[in-house]
């Protein structure tokens, strides 16, 4: 028999893409895996997986690979590692840390909110951390008009994985601000959902009534413990999936391959080149005497035009045209994009040199000094 998949791609098909979550496994990171510092509300480690850190400390997010034993638990091979590396130990009524995701508008019609038939959600985990207590999450719906709803679960054990679910309803509070006009969802490349998930919150964003939707901007309860308070405070995070219906199925598990495409929708790196001294990022012409324009097409279409990010450092990129390597003098620079492509300038701003008009590849610089292992260019289309 042949399953039909539904039309929208987007409601599960004996478990197809359940997960309203990308990355939900931490399996995927391009920008980096080890402790990095958090800037706050930027993705710089996982993918998908951003990092809040709002105080007047400093914390890390990383990717955490998982023990036999961890793993046998949870059946994960990854988790989110945020840790307090700078304390706070009085969080003020305004700041916050933690993790979060944003969840795109057109991934979440399946959920017919706006309308009577606006449907239950459960998001899962297993979540482990040295400190004890009811913690936070705050869920706001973005697209057309702003609700909220504060969630909260309960570590029981100090430094035990713990499985969590927690069901989230279109009716609780008030049921007109999800099944009426107002819950609207645009079907859009938009932000629909802004979940966040707190290691600390300020009372700005506390209620007392948790589990109800509302349209003041709350996010928690005054029970968050404050992990900003001492350096010795951890908190992880795996298993991470949000799913339509009023349960928790399995975790979904997709392969490594889609997991990457999915995330490469919103970043896409090329490079380090490890040991390709001279990684190609692609082909051009010379435009000018001073600059090779390289065409660089993504795999998949990005969320929207995208920013670009370098090493910041000039001789890490070259060019070699007429049989010769031209180093950089400036940083390469986009210059036109869309969704599905762009064209970089790859620059020699003072040296000039090049001959305008000839082909030309635009590669990291392997030479000695050049710093080619470290090379990268990406691409940024982030919610």
């Amino acid at each position: 028999m042949v399953q039909k998949i539904p039309a929208s791609g987007l409601e599960s098909a004996g478990g197809s893409f359940k997960n309203i979550f990308i990355n939900g496994d931490m399996r995927i990171a391009q920008r980096a895996t080890s402790a990095t510092t958090i800037s706050n509300l930027t993705y710089q480690t996982i993918d998908r997986i951003g990092g809040m850190e709002f105080t007047d400390g400093t914390a890390t997010l990383e990717q955490h690979s998982m023990s036999d034993a961890d793993e046998a638990t949870t059946g994960q091979k990854f988790a989110a590692l945020w840790k307090c590396t700078g304390t706070d130990s009085s969080i003020a009524a305004d700041q916050y840390a933690g993790v979060y995701q944003h969840v795109e508008a057109q991934n979440l019609q399946q959920l017919n909110y706006g309308t009577s038939a606006a449907k239950d959600l459960t998001l899962s985990f297993w979540v482990r951390s040295n400190t004890t207590g009811t913690y936070s999450i705050g869920l706001r719906k973005y697209a057309s008009t702003s609700h909220y709803i504060a969630l909260t679960y309960t570590i029981d054990s100090a430094d035990t994985w713990e499985k969590k679910v927690i069901h989230i309803s279109p009716t609780a509070g008030s049921t007109s601000l999800i099944t009426g006009a107002n819950g609207v969802i645009n079907n859009d490349n938009a932000v629909g959902f802004y979940v966040y998930i707190y290691t600390a919150l300020g009372s700005n964003y506390h209620t007392a009534s948790p589990n109800t939707w509302t349209t003041s901007s709350i996010y928690g309860t005054s029970d968050q413990p404050n992990l900003m308070s001492s350096t010795s405070n951890n908190w992880y995070i795996t298993g991470l999936q949000l799913e339509v219906g009023d349960t928790a199925s399995d975790f979904e598990y997709l392969p490594h391959d889609i997991s990457l495409q999915r995330c490469r929708r919103y970043y896409y790196k090329m490079g380090p080149g490890d040991s390709l001294d001279y990684f190609p990022y692609g082909v051009g012409s010379c435009a000018t005497t001073q600059v090779s324009q390289c065409h660089v097409m993504f795999p998949v279409e990005m969320r929207t035009d995208t920013t670009m990010e370098t090493t910041g450092t000039a001789i890490n990129y070259t060019i070699y045209e007429g049989g010769s390597l031209h180093p950089c003098d400036a940083v390469p620079s986009k210059s036109t994009g869309h969704d599905y492509g762009t064209r970089v300038n790859f620059n020699r701003n003072s040296s000039a040199g090049l001959n305008a008009g000839n082909a030309a590849e635009c590669l990291a610089n392997g030479a000695s000094g050049g710093g080619g292992d470290s090379s990268f260019l990406a691409f940024a289309a982030e919610l």
